[in-house]
């Protein structure tokens, strides 16, 4: 081993160490100042492998999965977080595109100060980086390897496309860890629904489904997606009455309610505030 190797691994293994102080220190405090969550549903997590899927809810989904989701678990999480060359142009696009043009500026700057904040914080937190490119190869390999070692994986896979008032569409390439986790393991994988309420203080776990290894793959992805969506969706129904925290980054005032009832179709984002003054 070179001197200067020795070097780097020194200064990887300090810069690693000083990175974890960073993250315990402000996990503390998310702790202190973020409200208790309480997971409600447990007994429908099986004893076997599980991937948990739910709704985003902003930062609250993974806030309560990193703080208060029971046992060994891995959220998966947007890898352009976990590169400081990264993080400015994906943080910039994916939160504060739709800020008005007289403080965009703000934003972008904030963008670039926040980066060496997102490294630390998600590279130590129990996170799986999520890419849109080959990367993505590590991201399941990853993941199955943990479920090997007992852990669950936490994916919460929503995107900018509305399906209700209690969901956006899922990006469904998710469940192809199904299929290459059979091949690898020869076990039949189970998705629980999870729905995240940050206004009542709870998540909610609901039946899981199991990827049929016989079934046509594309079937099986339509059908598992399918019924997350719709689980999730009963189950914030079934509650009472509270607001929704979309994933779409939208103005408080626009935020839905759970109840059907309330809302048009097709679905639109009008607002919970004026259907609460209703009631």
């Amino acid at each position: 081993m070179t001197v200067q190797s020795e070097v780097r691994r020194v200064a990887t293994l300090l810069r690693d160490k000083i990175r974890m102080i960073v993250f315990r220190i402000i996990r503390f405090w998310i702790k202190v100042i973020y409200p208790h969550i309480d997971v409600v549903g447990t007994e429908n997590i099986p004893d076997g492998p599980a991937v948990i899927v739910g709704n985003h809810a902003k930062t609250n989904g993974p806030i309560a999965c990193e703080i208060y989701f029971p046992g060994e678990h891995y959220t998966w999480t947007a890898g352009q977080m976990m590169h400081l060359k990264e993080v400015p142009d994906y943080s910039y696009k994916d939160f504060w595109s739709y800020k008005p043009w007289y403080i965009k500026w703000f934003f972008r700057l904030l963008s670039y100060f926040i980066a060496p904040l997102s490294v630390c914080i998600f590279n130590s937190a129990k996170c799986i980086g999520v890419y849109h490119d080959t990367r993505l190869v590590r991201t399941f390999r990853e993941s199955i390897k943990k479920m090997q070692n007992g852990a669950r994986i936490i994916i919460l896979p929503e995107h900018d496309v509305p399906h209700n008032n209690i969901v956006c569409e899922f990006q469904d390439k998710f469940i192809e860890i199904a299929k290459l986790y059979y091949r690898k393991t020869g076990v039949e994988l189970s998705f629980v629904p999870m729905y995240t309420a940050p206004n009542l203080h709870k998540v909610y776990l609901g039946k899981p489904v199991k990827f049929d290894s016989d079934a046509p793959f594309a079937e099986e992805r339509t059908r598992i997606a399918e019924y997350l969506m719709d689980e999730i969706t009963d189950m914030a129904r079934s509650l009472p009455l509270h607001v929704v925290v979309p994933y779409p980054n939208i103005p408080k005032s626009e935020y839905p309610l759970n109840k059907e009832f309330y809302y048009d179709e097709p679905y639109t984002y009008s607002g919970a505030d004026s259907r609460l003054q209703e009631l």
